[in-house]
């Protein structure tokens, strides 16, 4: 069992900055891809940004330039650094790790190929 603990949500004016971190514990295993999902009100968990065991990252295009995800292997760490927040980004944000590599693709967006989730962390951004 792997156990994820996500912390630094809050509350910011567009234009702001917070960064998150997501914290493992338990059977981890740093070969796996650890992902940032985030999900809205009334809307589906999407992935926003994500980081595979060589440090490989991708991002959804709305984030591209203004979210940076890394991980540290030592502390079980996986932080996302964002900039330049919108109010379209306010949302509850998870992270997620489970045995899935960067040779999974398309499949690393898809919330259901995940074994493991955090709590979430709130994230409201005000016009």
């Amino acid at each position: 069992q792997v156990q994820l603990v996500e912390s630094g949500g809050g509350s910011v004016q567009a234009g702001g900055s917070l960064t998150l971190s997501c914290e493992a514990s338990g059977y981890t295993d740093t070969t796996y891809c650890m992902t940032w999902f985030r999900q809205a009100p009334g809307q589906e968990r999407e992935g926003v940004a994500l980081i595979d065991s060589n440090g490989g990252t991708r991002y959804q295009d709305s984030v591209k330039d203004r979210f940076t995800v890394s991980r540290d292997n030592a502390k079980n760490k996986m932080t996302l650094q964002m900039n330049n927040l919108k109010p379209e980004d306010t949302a509850k944000y998870y992270c997620a790790t489970g045995p899935l590599t960067a040779a999974d693709g398309p499949l690393l967006w898809l919330p259901i190929a995940y074994n493991y989730w955090g709590q979430g962390t709130q994230v409201t951004v005000s016009s």
